[in-house]
C-alpha cells in the first residue's frame, strides 16, 4: 500500500474526485474544486490523500478549512476520512491519518481538527476528544477531536 498525497501525485486526482464523491454523497463539483486547489499548491490547505493498492484507491481523508460545522475558529479540519469494508482492521486508517498530520506538520501546520460520531476509534491515533460541535444546517451536535503535532525536542 502507498499514501499518496494528491498534490505530489496529481495523476490520481480525477479517479479520487470520483471515489470520494461515491463513499460521501457531497457534490461532485466540491471535490473537484478542492482538489483541484490542492493540485495548485498555493497554500497548506486544502489536501486530498488516497491510499492505493494494486492500483486502486483503498482509503482517502483530506484536510479542508471547515467541515461542515458552526466552529469556523477551529480549522483547518481532516475530512472523508473513509477506508473501503474490505481492507478495514488493517491500520490503513492509522497509517493516512499518521501521514496527514506529518505532511502537515511539515507544511506548517501543527494542529488539526476532526468531526466525527465515533467516540473511541481515532483516540488509538493521538486524537483528543476536544468539544460538541454544532453541524452547519443541522440542530444536530457532533463530537470535535483535536491532534496536536509535538515540536522535534519534545517527541521521544
Amino acid at each position: 500500500m502507498e499514501i499518496a498525497n494528491l498534490r505530489d501525485h496529481p495523476q490520481w486526482a480525477s479517479r479520487a474526485v470520483q471515489w470520494f464523491y461515491e463513499k460521501w454523497g457531497v457534490p461532485l463539483e466540491a471535490y473537484e474544486e478542492s482538489i483541484q486547489a490542492c493540485l495548485q499548491g498555493t497554500g497548506p490547505v486544502p489536501q486530498w490523500y488516497v491510499a492505493v493498492e494494486q492500483g486502486e484507491i483503498i482509503a482517502g481523508a483530506g484536510v479542508i478549512e471547515n467541515d461542515f460545522h458552526q466552529r469556523k475558529d477551529l480549522t483547518p479540519n481532516v475530512c472523508a476520512v473513509y477506508v473501503e469494508e474490505a481492507h478495514r482492521c488493517k491500520g490503513i486508517a492509522g497509517a493516512l491519518l499518521q501521514s496527514i498530520c506529518r505532511d502537515m506538520g511539515e507544511l506548517g501546520v501543527d494542529t488539526l481538527y476532526l468531526v466525527t460520531d465515533h467516540t473511541s476509534f481515532y483516540e488509538r491515533y493521538g486524537w483528543e476528544f476536544l468539544c460538541m460541535v454544532e453541524e452547519t444546517g443541522e440542530p444536530r451536535m457532533t463530537r470535535m477531536y483535536i491532534h496536536q503535532e509535538k515540536p522535534d525536542h519534545l517527541k521521544e
